[in-house]
């Protein structure tokens, strides 16, 4: 157990931030599996960027890794023209 009232704020703070991140990322991840789910070029041309910009929220924040982040708008750009 925490010997300090910093570290119990601590752990507090940190539990609420990793709440927060997963519901952003599952709810992202969730978006990102109903958009592959699309059939019309012009419903996915209207989510497109509203799926990017979930994804780069999670990026900027350091939940997901710019790296992945660019790797999934990479594929969802490349689903987007296939259809």
């Amino acid at each position: 157990m925490a010997n300090h009232k910093s570290a119990l704020k601590r752990i507090r703070s940190n539990n609420k931030k990793r709440l927060r991140n997963r519901f952003q990322h599952k709810t992202t991840r969730n978006a990102i599996r109903d958009f592959k789910a699309l059939t019309k070029k012009k419903e996915a041309q209207k989510e497109f960027p509203v799926v990017i910009s979930m994804i780069d929220k999670l990026s900027k924040n350091n939940i997901i890794h710019s790296n992945k982040a660019a790797n999934l708008k990479s594929k969802l750009s490349k689903f987007v023209a296939s259809l």
